[in-house]
């Protein structure tokens, strides 16, 4: 196994854009709760604090693909670093008007261009592992070993902030997050020798390599479900052991679920498989959609921990043969607009399940929220049979399409 993963990060500059990624992603995972600590420790309200770090998040997700469609253009040098100084500058702009109470408007103003301008560091690395790697079975590894990174971030990240909010400054977690994204992103964006080329737009927009919605459609559909599923385990799980009284507990119950997709993203990247990318998604989705639906049933902290690490297991290798399929049916040239059209599926559907779950809870109760997770998980299988049926005409029509211009080639 960790020859494998040596093998990949010895590539020239691998290593060290991979771990600027890293400490550029970290923002991802601090940002939302940070404004949510900070905001309601000034003003005393958790509505304004919701209110604002909603902002935040629809304008991240709205305006990703644009990033990613710029990040192709004009290329990740020049992209980068001004969506994280503008973010940076936005982000010190809200810490700013919070403290002065300087009012919500402006508040929920300064998140919103936080959120727009937020590089798309994810996509940004994925691309250079696609243009760095040009073996199938190591860019699986490099696609895993990315994964396990965004467990690594999604694990450290909401702690860190955390506890600086707390036994720090209710700034100090934006304050880090503000450094690590800017110096993060800048560093990866000085680093020429693994940057993809840009792709110059076609003069006639008719030959502009066209996505492939077909295909694309239903997996971003399957993403903005697995998302949805996301969103609304940690609402559940909060209400869940806040009903047992044992709220505290919450935060080790989602880590014990980050912890069992590390283990199986490490896994999943020292494997050679021989099954495609399509299969493997819509199988990975299916049981991760299992996976979830004995939560309903438990009544105890140590069953509903055993199950969300089971459940964790099924998620990095369905995310990561997500990526690799994306990587596969997109264009070259509009890479980074496709990914991050699949991560704004996944943002876009954590809100909702999050705010359906809460519904669930106060209607119902915990226990029936996980229903929401449940569901949200066979609509993505849904969609994924779907996405993986596409994906295979259009390896079967590409198929044909070469073997028919074999014999001219040939015959010339």
């Amino acid at each position: 196994m960790l020859t494998t993963y040596r093998r990949v990060l010895s590539l020239p500059g691998a290593l060290a854009f991979s771990v600027s990624g890293l400490i550029a992603r970290l923002p991802i995972s601090m940002v939302s709760l940070g404004i949510v600590l900070l905001v309601s420790t000034r003003t005393g309200s958790y509505s304004l604090a919701g209110s604002v770090s909603a902002a935040y998040i629809l304008a991240n997700a709205a305006m990703a693909v644009v990033q990613g469609r710029l990040t192709d253009r004009f290329g990740q040098g020049r992209v980068l670093p001004a969506g994280a100084i503008v973010s940076a500058v936005a982000l010190g702009l809200l810490m700013w008007s919070v403290e002065t109470d300087r009012g919500a408007a402006s508040a929920v103003v300064f998140a919103f261009l936080t959120g727009a301008a937020m590089p798309v560091v994810g996509s940004a690395v994925r691309a250079r592992w696609t243009h760095l790697v040009p073996d199938k079975s190591q860019l699986q590894t490099a696609f895993a070993y990315e994964a396990v990174m965004d467990e690594v971030v999604f694990m450290l990240g909401p702690t860190l902030v955390t506890l600086l909010a707390t036994a720090v400054h209710p700034l100090a977690g934006l304050g880090t997050a503000v450094v690590t994204g800017l110096a993060g992103t800048l560093a990866l964006a000085a680093q020429k020798g693994t940057e993809p080329p840009r792709h110059e737009p076609h003069p006639d927009r008719a030959e502009r390599p066209r996505l492939p919605w077909p295909a694309l459609l239903p997996m971003v559909v399957a993403s903005a479900a697995v998302g949805s599923l996301f969103g609304s385990v940690e609402v559940a799980t909060v209400a869940f052991a806040e009903a047992l009284d044992a709220k505290a507990t919450s935060g080790v119950l989602l880590a014990t679920w980050a912890f069992g997709s590390l283990v199986s993203g490490i896994a999943t990247g020292a494997i050679t498989w021989r099954v495609d990318n399509a299969t493997r998604f819509r199988w990975g989705l299916l049981a991760l959609a299992s996976s979830v639906v004995p939560l309903p049933f438990l009544d105890g902290l140590v069953p509903m921990g055993a199950v969300l690490f089971v459940a964790g297991f099924a998620i990095s290798p369905t995310l990561i043969a997500l990526m690799a399929l994306t990587e596969e049916v997109v264009p070259t040239a509009r890479l980074t607009e496709g990914m991050s059209i699949i991560h704004t599926g996944m943002a876009a559907g954590i809100a909702p399940g999050a705010a359906l779950a809460g519904q669930v809870v106060d209607r119902v109760g915990a226990s029936a929220s996980y229903w929401v997770p449940v569901a949200s998980g066979f609509v993505g299988v849904g969609a994924a049979f779907i996405a993986a049926a596409a994906a295979h005409r259009r390896a079967a029509a590409r198929g044909r399409a070469g073997a028919a211009s074999s014999p001219t080639e040939s015959s010339s």
